[in-house]
């Protein structure tokens, strides 16, 4: 039975489940803030029956929201169908999800889809094809100063972050980072010895912060003329969280440019763990072959059915223009905030940049969960917001009227 609604983490079933966690599961995530027992559209709820207006959709993931009916559906469906049959098999979802990401992204002929379960894996996958094409004379890997591709031993080797990398190092060698935005670096490290560049087309991590114009359409014309390729990581940009299916496809973001590799995952599963590793024309021929990589669960029939059922809301419903006309219209009402120096990022992947001399976002979001706002700190300086795709911008109007309390809590 449901708990009186109380302030989040003051009843007494709070300490119950904190020592629970603590008590059984690794601390490698430190301590959970809420213990979220249902979702419904763009809000779920704790365990004390407190309601919370989710703007992170579980890091730009839950894409639909929560529980939307045709995601729902598509997972009880296939789980009471056919679950899981390893690949040493493909499935009906499988081919169609495959389908849908060949039609939405206007694959050329000889393109290929390879699915697996996390951005990470997506990463890891797109690093090790780099390898394959590059051969034994291209040993090296570019990413960019404040890049985040994920966590295991490859992906982190192309994340920036040094806190990340350097307790677990010597890490994957040859790879090497090379300033933000700084088109002559670049320039400079890219040549012969070049297996790929990885770019994510708005860094999200950092705060999200997309490139100086002019840096994606460089990275193409010299990975090209290099003969290296051009990896996107699309893992939190990507299936319409900015308004387009990725962000490369939006003519000011992706300036044109066609990769040789994309990697999505995140809102692709909407909720379900899925990733993807999409390889464009001709390149595809230069990298793995058959016995060269490999998931047990990759292509998983549920998790297929789960994205496949993303995208086709996200068609239906008109989702990619909501994301962009919604996006557009909180950016400006956002920057009229007072404590709001600047909005970056696009659509429904913002950023909201504090102004003052010390600006603290992580005491922002610590104010606006306990006001019943779920936003995450992801710098000191700047609060991240990925909601639903689905949220109105009536459901986001309490936020915006509560903001310029949470940010200056002594008026």
């Amino acid at each position: 039975m449901t708990e009186p609604t109380t302030a989040a983490g003051t009843s007494d079933s709070a300490v119950t489940w904190r020592e629970d966690f603590s008590r059984v599961l690794s601390p490698v995530f430190g301590a959970p803030q809420l213990d979220l027992v249902r979702g419904q559209g763009s809000y779920v709820w704790d365990a004390a029956g407190k309601q919370y207006l989710d703007l992170l959709a579980g890091i730009a993931v839950n894409a639909l929201g929560h529980c939307h009916p045709a995601w729902v559906a598509a997972v009880s469906e296939q789980a009471a169908t056919l679950g899981h049959i390893s690949n040493f098999f493909t499935s009906p979802p499988q081919i169609a999800l495959a389908e849908k990401i060949h039609e939405i992204l206007d694959l050329p002929e000889g393109s290929a889809v390879f699915l697996s379960n996390s951005g990470a894996e997506a990463n890891e996958a797109a690093l090790k094809m780099a390898r394959r094409a590059g051969g034994g004379g291209r040993p090296i890997i570019i990413a960019v100063d404040g890049a985040f591709h994920g966590r295991t031993m490859g992906a982190l080797a192309l994340t920036a972050k040094a806190a990340y990398r350097e307790p677990f190092a010597p890490g994957v060698p040859g790879v090497v980072h090379v300033p933000y935005g700084d088109v002559d670096a670049l320039a400079a490290a890219v040549n012969d010895t070049t297996a790929a560049v990885f770019i994510e087309p708005i860094q999200g991590e950092v705060g999200v912060r997309r490139h100086p114009a002019g840096y994606l359409r460089a990275a193409r014309d010299l990975t090209t003329a290099a003969g290296s390729l051009l990896v996107l990581d699309e893992v939190q940009t990507g299936v319409g969280r900015t308004g387009s299916w990725f962000a490369h496809q939006d003519p000011v973001i992706g300036e044109g440019v066609v990769p040789d590799i994309i990697t999505s995952a995140k809102g692709l599963g909407g909720g379900m763990p899925i990733g993807a590793t999409i390889t464009v024309g001709e390149a595809n021929t230069a990298l793995l072959s058959p016995g060269q990589h490999g998931t047990t669960f990759g292509g998983n029939p549920i998790a297929c059915a789960a994205a496949l059922a993303v995208l086709t809301t996200i068609d239906t419903e008109g989702l990619l223009d909501h994301a962009r006309r919604l996006g557009d219209q909180l950016v400006t009402e956002l920057e009229q905030i007072p404590g709001v120096s600047a909005v970056s990022g696009a659509g429904l992947l913002l950023g909201v940049e504090l102004s003052g001399e010390h600006p603290d976002a992580k005491a922002v979001a610590a104010r606006a969960l306990e006001a019943g706002f779920i936003v995450n700190p992801v710098t000191p300086e700047r609060l991240r917001l990925a909601p639903p795709l689905t949220i109105t911008h009536e459901e986001i109007a309490p936020f915006l009227t509560a903001l310029p309390g949470l940010l200056r809590p002594e008026d």
